[in-house]
């Protein structure tokens, strides 16, 4: 639970201990109105930055440390949560690629491994001893 007053929030935590203790958190920064989207690097265009480090900073902006593994360009600062959320879509896109790929690289390993048993049965290479 967080409630949030002007340039502060507090946000009430219960420790496994059952101790409750009160966050309050400061929002000194501004928020950031970037250009272009959050997953392009400013330096050298790379659509590959994601995110490092995040935490709520209100119920409406994100702070978050964004890295680009490109060129090594780093950024901390507090953003929207229409940018988090575009960002965020993005990086499920990103992940959604890559299982595809996985999934047509494992496909094609498996079907050149059975090309290589079919292989080794037709010339009698295959021996009991192998099992």
């Amino acid at each position: 639970m967080s409630d949030s007053q002007g340039n502060h929030s507090v946000h009430r935590i219960v420790l496994p201990s059952g101790r409750k203790i009160e966050v309050v958190r400061f929002h000194d920064q501004a928020v950031e109105e970037r250009t272009g989207p959050l997953h392009i690097c400013p330096d050298c265009d790379s659509h590959l930055v994601q995110p490092v480090e995040w935490t709520e900073a209100s119920e409406e902006h994100w702070e978050l440390l964004l890295r680009c593994p490109n060129c090594q360009w780093m950024h901390e600062a507090i953003f929207e949560q229409e940018a988090v959320e575009e960002l965020e879509e993005h990086l499920d896109e990103g992940l959604a690629d890559l299982l595809g790929d996985l999934q047509r690289l494992t496909q094609a390993n498996m079907a050149d491994e059975i090309d290589r048993f079919v292989a080794a049965l037709q010339d009698d290479l295959v021996l009991p001893e192998d099992f």
